[in-house]
């Protein structure tokens, strides 16, 4: 049966392989669904990484002069 999600091999070292499998087992998960949610993990972490240097590079061009207010805003 085909199966609707979309798949891909990853070539491993033996050592992070044996690594994976036994965080798997201790978790009592399928070593595929484990490295899905590190991977998922993996890609949260590179999107607040992201963000936060989006937002370091705005608060470098923040002038307090220009700045609204919170008082301003929410009139």
């Amino acid at each position: 049966m085909p199966t609707k999600n979309p798949r891909i091999n990853v070539v491993l070292d033996p050592e992070i392989y044996n690594t994976l499998n036994k965080l798997a087992q201790s978790q009592g998960i399928s070593l595929s669904l484990f490295s899905r949610d590190l991977i998922k993990e993996a890609l949260e972490i590179r999107e607040d990484i992201y963000w936060q240097e989006a937002a370091e590079k705005r608060n470098k061009t923040l002038s307090p002069k220009k700045a609204l207010s919170h008082k301003d805003i929410w009139k």
